[in-house]
């Protein structure tokens, strides 16, 4: 919350979206967010695949999004528990395409222009620095995806 309020001036006027755990997007909830955005931010718990339906990201079509930024693989205990009773009624298959390569490359067939994401599992703080450093340099210096995650690999 404190970083989208630092960099709330920087935004457009319709940045939209759901903050905190007070409720659960819906499937409908993440298509309309996904379907109306130009970049799209997920910074959650465990993989972002987890929360949405692998049947209907597939057959989408978003084109006008060309930016996702995913801040998931953070995992806490309870988050940990809720993935292992969710897994168990997955094929492995399923559970493979959960991992951060394959969710990158089923956002760019669905049409999103670039996708940036973790690959090891890490925490809220670690996720939170990393929103720091990608807000900071892709709103505040203007710099590119590209440029802003050579910036994050150092």
């Amino acid at each position: 919350q404190e970083i989208l309020e630092k960099y709330h001036d920087l935004f457009t006027l319709q940045w939209e979206g759901v903050i905190g755990n007070m409720c659960t997007p819906s499937q409908a909830d993440w298509e309309q967010l996904l379907t109306n955005c130009s970049a799209f931010l997920f910074y959650g718990m465990e993989r972002f695949m987890s929360h949405v339906l692998l049947d209907w990201l597939a057959a989408m079509n978003i084109p006008k999004c060309h930016l996702v930024i995913l801040l998931d693989l953070a995992r806490s205990q309870q988050s940990y528990q809720r993935i292992t009773n969710s897994d168990s009624h997955k094929s492995c298959l399923r559970i493979a395409l959960e991992k951060p390569t394959e969710t990158a490359m089923l956002l760019s067939l669905t049409g999103v222009g670039s996708v940036i994401a973790i690959q090891w599992y890490t925490s809220l703080e670690e996720n939170a620095e990393r929103l720091e450093t990608l807000f900071e340099n892709l709103l505040s210096f203007g710099k590119t995806t590209g440029q802003t995650v050579h910036v994050l690999q150092k």
